[in-house]
């Protein structure tokens, strides 16, 4: 009986350890970590939580997941629970806040390189006297219209073109549609992100009028442009004649005589720059966990959608293309001899004809795309719609294999995968399971701002992970405005310079719990940044404008426009005497002067806020000189005496002088004079004036056999503003035959009457 006692004590220890083995072998759990792709630097709030998709690694089935197990390492935050779906590892993160600072950015009317376009134009009207113009033009200096009359110059009753003449026109400056972007059509930059005192506008030539002066300016709301009517001097010296508008029916009483009004106008385009302040969102780490190996063979599957991307879909009125790609991993089976084939299946879930792919290779994994699969528009059509697929993978055998579920040919997994079509497409969050979860508190200030600065106080980006937030309580100890809310605006007094000060965020869900976060900042001097631009036409004698480009951060310390101060000087190749200007350089935002000699000169402005703080900034630039005209005429060579028009001799002389730098021709004086000795030598004979009216085409009438010289002499009007106070008729540019560079040969010059040989007739 003893004997037969120890014996089943000995058989219950055996089994018993043989059960353990059996358990342990069961329970054998592994690790696997899988990183999460390195994100930084993603530009607004849309990104502020960001869904992540990842493949499993190799060897890993679904099945063998311990879902509980999925832990998050890293500096973000898990926003739900991580799940498995289709053989990827799903789950949701918050972004790291941080802030940039993006400078020029490109501000566009409504998409991506779209100018703003502007025509700006002037009535011009002629009297009924028809010799005079009525000039009408923008005046800078009252902000209004202003209205002055110019004789005719082309001699002809009516005049048929006005008198060359530089006008200036203000159409209002645009900011509709504008939007934002950074380098490129899909880098959009959202306008609340915009630093508005940054906003700077920008003339943009390519798409403007050749003939516009000079660099618009953007002031009182305007576009201001100067250009020259009625007609304009390309580039090649070519005369090319403006075209315009009839504005008969703009008439505010009844045209008699030759009365006429025209509308000449250009084209000009511009754009805006800014500085961009814009949240960014970072992500990294990894997540792990943990997973039990099988042990027999076991089938394991994946199914991904390929497209539409992103999914759901837009809806664009039109079919949606869908490709599916399946996938199936043969886990702890090594025996690719044996391996038959795989079938891929997939088919809408509602439907029961599939669509069959197959692959004879002898692998342990394989995978097909479908790619020939549709949503129909026709199902969209009513609002959002979700097609669902379901899809099977199957490894058959040429020998059956032993699984823990017997001896089998072949092994199958079904999978589903599902296809969204939105109209608004959404991103939302995995609802958590379990008990309410408290908030996070995300707080976004600047590292420093000035005294006097309003700084924006952010908070929007708190979130809660399991209901919403109903409250957010600021602390800004010192600052002057109370913020409240998800965001809003502060700024620190001029008491607080020189300290760090720290802000903080309380915010309370739904169900009660808070959370609270902090941030600090530097509180620097209202320092203004000084900064001065040159516009105009940076040539001798011209109008140039000394501009006040300064910035000031700190609005409530604005800058004293009384204390801004400009000095210029000549730094080589002109004088301090020829530098002219009216007034002060004082006080003013923009002086006018003029430059009487080309050289390099040095512009400085300071300026200075209403607290005393002041800042000095200088440019160098260099003013070119007025080249003078170029003298050239066509004249014959030889002319006859016609005796049925009492022996006059008719040379037709046009002029095709022209300016090197683009002005054009105010004065034209035509003189010759006779060869009366007849020996070649014009010296001793003087000269007489035959026309002093501007003509560029005359005839002139000879009636002595013998030789005669011509000289023209041109003068130059200024194509360009200037200030009339300081320039005189001796700064106009003048050159004749003689002195012009280089100078017309005598020959080109010279004409030769001749009386015509008679006519002999034998007749009687």
């Amino acid at each position: 009986m003893k004997k037969i006692l120890i014996l089943i004590f000995v058989v219950a220890l055996l089994t018993a350890s043989f059960a353990e083995n059996r358990e342990a072998v069961a329970a054998e759990v592994k690790s696997a970590t899988v990183s999460v792709p390195l994100s930084t630097g993603l530009i607004g709030n849309d990104n502020a939580v960001k869904s992540f998709s990842l493949d499993l690694p190799s060897g890993v089935a679904t099945a063998s997941i311990n879902i509980r197990s999925f832990e998050y390492s890293g500096n973000n935050q898990l926003n739900g629970n991580a799940t498995v779906e289709n053989g990827k590892i799903v789950f949701k993160l918050n972004g790291v806040a941080n802030t940039k600072m993006i400078s020029n950015v490109s501000g566009y009317r409504g998409s991506y390189e779209a100018y703003y376009i502007t025509n700006p134009s002037n009535s011009i009207w002629r009297y009924s006297d028809g010799i005079r113009w009525q000039i009408n033009e923008y005046d800078e200096a009252t902000n209004g219209m202003k209205t002055y009359d110019k004789p005719a110059e082309d001699n002809v009753i009516p005049s048929t073109i006005p008198p060359r003449t530089v006008v200036s026109a203000a159409p209002l400056q645009s900011m509709d549609y504008l939007k934002w972007y950074d380098g490129s059509q899909t880098s959009i930059i959202d306008s609340q992100y915009i630093v508005a005192n940054t906003i700077t506008p920008h003339f943009y030539s390519e798409l403007s009028s050749s003939y516009i002066k000079e660099t618009p300016k953007f002031k009182n709301g305007k576009v201001i442009v100067n250009y020259a009517i009625p007609f304009r001097v390309e580039s090649s010296g070519q005369t090319v004649r403006q075209s315009y508008t009839n504005q008969a029916a703009d008439a505010s009483h009844p045209l008699v005589g030759h009365a006429e009004g025209r509308k000449y106008e250009v084209k000009a385009a511009y754009y805006y720059t800014a500085e961009a302040k814009v949240p960014t969102y970072s992500y990294s780490g990894s997540i792990s966990f943990s997973y039990s190996p099988p042990t027999e063979p076991t089938l394991d599957g994946r199914v991904s959608v390929v497209a539409p991307s992103p999914n759901p879909a837009k809806d664009e009125g039109k079919d949606i293309p869908v490709t599916l790609k399946i996938s199936g991993d043969l886990l702890a089976y090594t025996d690719t001899s044996n391996i038959m084939e795989w079938e891929f299946k997939a088919r809408e879930s509602n439907v029961t004809k599939d669509n069959i792919k197959k692959d004879g290779t002898k692998s342990l994994s394989s995978s097909r795309a479908f790619d020939n699969l549709v949503i129909p528009k026709a199902k969209f059509a009513g609002g959002d719609f979700e097609q669902e697929y379901t899809v099977t993978v199957t490894v058959r055998f040429i020998k059956p294999v032993t699984t823990p579920s017997g001896s089998v040919g072949s092994l199958s997994k079904t999978m589903t995968a599902k296809v969204g079509v939105s109209k608004t497409p959404a991103d939302l969050p995995t609802a958590p399971s379990g008990g309410n979860k408290p908030p996070v508190a995300v707080l976004d200030i600047p590292d420093s701002v000035m005294a006097g600065q309003e700084f924006l106080v952010y908070g929007k980006d708190s979130y809660d992970p399991d209901g919403v937030i109903v409250s957010y309580k600021y602390t800004t100890t010192d600052a002057v405005e109370p913020v409240t809310g998800e965001y809003g605006y502060t700024w620190y007094p001029l008491s607080q310079v020189g300290k760090r000060k720290s802000i903080n965020l309380q915010v309370k869900d739904n169900g009660g719990l808070g959370n609270a976060t902090s941030a600090k900042l530097e509180v620097t001097a209202p320092v203004p940044t000084a900064a001065i631009t040159i516009l105009g036409t940076k040539k001798e004698n011209r109008k140039i404008t000394l501009h006040n480009a300064s910035t000031n951060l700190a609005e409530h310390f604005p800058i004293d426009e009384s204390k801004t101060k400009f000095t210029i000087q000549a730094v080589s190749g002109g004088t301090a005497a020829g530098i002219k200007y009216s007034g002060t350089l004082t006080g003013t935002d923009d002086k006018d002067i003029v430059i009487k000699k080309a050289g390099t000169y040095k512009a400085t402005v300071t300026v200075e806020n209403n607290v005393g703080y002041s800042d000095v900034a200088s440019i160098i630039f260099e003013v070119a000189p007025d080249e003078p005209p170029v003298v050239y005429f066509s004249a014959p060579n030889k002319i006859y005496r016609d005796p049925a028009n009492g022996n006059i001799a008719p040379a037709a002389l046009t002029d095709m002088s022209f300016s090197p730098d683009y002005d054009f021709i105010g004065h034209r004086k035509w003189e010759y004079r006779y060869d009366a000795e007849n020996d070649g030598d014009f010296t001793n004979n003087s000269w007489v004036t035959f026309s002093d009216t501007n003509l560029s085409a005359l005839t002139l009438s000879l009636s002595k056999v013998g030789r005669y010289e011509v000289r023209l002499t041109v003068t130059e009007e200024f194509d360009q503003p200037t200030i009339e106070a300081f320039v005189s008729a001796a700064d106009r540019n003048s050159r004749d035959s003689y002195s012009s560079i280089p100078p017309q040969p005598l020959a080109e010059r010279v004409i030769e009457v001749y009386n015509r040989a008679p006519v002999v007739d034998w007749a009687w």
